[in-house]
């Protein structure tokens, strides 16, 4: 049976998912690229991203790979398909990847603003404009019974959890303070929506919290 999961989230030891100030320039918001200095020292990002080299038996790597496992399709907030906002003004902007996009199967992009659908490589991109739930219902539809993986932004994460949509979310958790940004559980009582901490795992570089139904 398919279920939501969220996998390798970092976010600052004061629980920001991305700094300030996003922009094409800046991404994930100023300070934001530090919560991700773990995972970019593991093979398996390094592989995902066309380049050789990283950490190859660390725990982080353990993790960042089983990040990838049993996932057949995602979703994603408009904010991680790239910096446009409003109406498209075109169709040029395809994503922050360039030609070959990590995901290799199929993504639902929320969005107020309809899209056609287009494929890179093995990856199609689908845009959905009726809400989450739509979203994560032909997300589970294309996953063939796989996992659905749900990789943010913050606001994306938050709703999915207020709805109880995630059946359970892996936090890389960075030493890192930000002090400002996106907080990732600003308004958010996990444990009267039905979620506790179900294992902790010291990586090199992050914490890790898996959280889960109680």
């Amino acid at each position: 049976m398919s279920r939501l999961v969220v996998r390798c989230f970092s976010i600052s030891l004061d629980g920001f998912g991305a700094g300030p100030e996003q922009s094409l320039a800046d991404p994930l918001g100023k300070g934001g690229m530090a919560l991700h200095s773990w995972v970019f020292r593991t093979k398996s990002f390094q592989e995902t991203h066309g380049a050789g080299g990283g950490d190859a038996d660390s725990t982080d790597q353990a993790l960042a790979a089983k990040g990838f496992e049993n996932i057949g399709a995602w979703v994603l907030g408009r904010n991680m398909f790239g910096p446009v906002r409003g109406p498209w003004p075109d169709h040029d902007w395809q994503g922050w990847w360039g030609d070959a996009p990590p995901y290799h199967c199929p993504v639902f992009v929320l969005t107020h603003h309809a899209r056609p659908s287009f494929a890179l490589s093995d990856t199609t991109f689908h845009f959905v404009t009726d809400g989450l739930e739509a979203a994560l219902a032909q997300a589970k539809a294309a996953a063939g019974g796989k996992d659905v993986r749900l990789g943010g932004g913050v606001a994306t994460l938050r709703a999915a959890f207020r709805g109880g949509h995630v059946d359970e979310a892996h936090f890389a958790v960075s030493p890192v303070l930000l002090g400002q940004g996106e907080a990732v559980f600003a308004g958010l009582d996990l444990p009267a929506l039905g979620y506790r901490v179900t294992r902790r795992i010291a990586g090199e570089g992050a914490d890790h919290l898996i959280i889960g139904r109680a």
